[in-house]
């Protein structure tokens, strides 16, 4: 078949050339980045790498140019999130040609330029993209070589910010509940430091009085399933029934358990949401209503802006939300009747 890799040796740029239909030299210019490569061709020559599992000799790049094929992934080590970004990044960074090395930076917002300031100054990645916020907008232009994008979506302590502050789904979880008939909410709340958890909470009030259902109160929580138990062990029975948007997963799983232990019914009594969608949510009894956070496809954007920063184009559209509501056994219509 024209095109086919040799069995047993190492796909060539020559054999991805053939594959495309394109010349070699194309090739090497969509590999290192080149300007002036339309969209499609470059869509051509990597879906043929793809396919013969062409992966181009970085050493040999280097010695030829002053480029590297490698970007460094740039996030404090106690970042929450930091696995699936890391891994949404890599993804499309790949498939682009790119290996990632993964750095550490400072806690502390203000160590963190000089750190990258050392990167840049080494030479050793054409891009760098930092999830966390650097102070000073220009380390962008520090090297026109080397492209550096910082992110707006978390803040300076790595909490969620940007768009991931979409509180869209807590308006639509609220809405289904109401049309489900529900008419009494209590609202259990993150930490109030939190851009999300404030986010939230100004969110769940605003939709609550726009739909005219009954607020029973907003509980200051901390995160923690505690938080939840205790708000729940706080109501009076008369509160039944009852839907309860919690800001996390934590917190809901504290809810059912003080709803279990007053002998209420999740659903029916109580209806329960949460937020993070974490691991367990679906396998819990009952799985959990909850909001999903994509944090895979947050990399694979943030790649797609900085290999296009790196090659002076325009970022591709993105569609579809990062965050969307998964609907499991904790919420139904409520329970007709008073319950004891």
């Amino acid at each position: 078949m024209p095109g086919k890799a040799v069995m047993g040796k190492r796909p060539t740029s020559r054999d991805v050339a053939a594959r495309a239909g394109v010349s070699q030299s194309t090739v090497s210019q969509v590999f290192t980045g080149r300007a002036g490569i339309s969209a499609a061709t470059r869509e051509r020559v990597l879906e043929a790498a793809r396919e013969i599992d062409y992966r181009p000799n970085l050493a040999a790049r280097s010695m030829r140019t002053t480029r590297t094929g490698r970007l460094a992934a740039v996030l404090p080590i106690t970042a929450f999130h930091s696995a699936p970004l890391i891994a949404g990044t890599i993804e499309r960074a790949r498939a682009a040609g790119y290996d990632v090395e993964v750095q550490s930076i400072p806690n502390a917002p203000d160590q963190r330029r000089p750190r990258l300031l050392e990167m840049i100054d080494s030479r050793q990645f054409e891009g760098i993209l930092c999830y966390a916020p650097v102070p000073g907008d220009d380390l962008v232009r520090v090297d026109p070589n080397v492209p550096v994008l910082t992110l707006a979506e978390f803040d300076d302590d790595m909490r969620v910010s940007g768009e991931m502050l979409d509180v869209h789904p807590l308006e639509s979880m609220v809405e289904r509940l109401a049309e489900l008939g529900h008419r009494r909410f209590l609202h259990v709340t993150g930490a109030r430091s939190y851009p999300s958890a404030d986010a939230r909470r100004r969110a769940y009030e605003a939709t609550v009085a726009r739909l005219g259902v009954q607020s029973v109160g907003v509980v200051e929580g901390d995160w923690s399933a505690q938080s939840g138990l205790d708000a729940i062990r706080s109501l009076e029975a008369s509160s039944l029934p009852l839907a309860v948007i919690a800001a996390n997963d934590f917190i809901a799983t504290g809810v059912i358990r003080g709803a279990v232990e007053r002998g209420w019914t999740v659903p029916g009594d109580v209806s329960v949401t949460g937020w993070d969608d974490s691991p367990t949510s679906a396998f819990q009894t009952p799985s959990l209503t909850s909001v999903s956070m994509d944090y895979v496809e947050l990399g694979r954007r943030t790649a797609d802006r900085l290999i296009a920063l790196m090659r002076g184009e325009e970022p591709p559209s993105v569609t579809g939300p990062l965050q969307h509501v998964v609907w499991r056994e904790s919420t139904a219509a409520p329970r007709p009747g008073p319950s004891s």
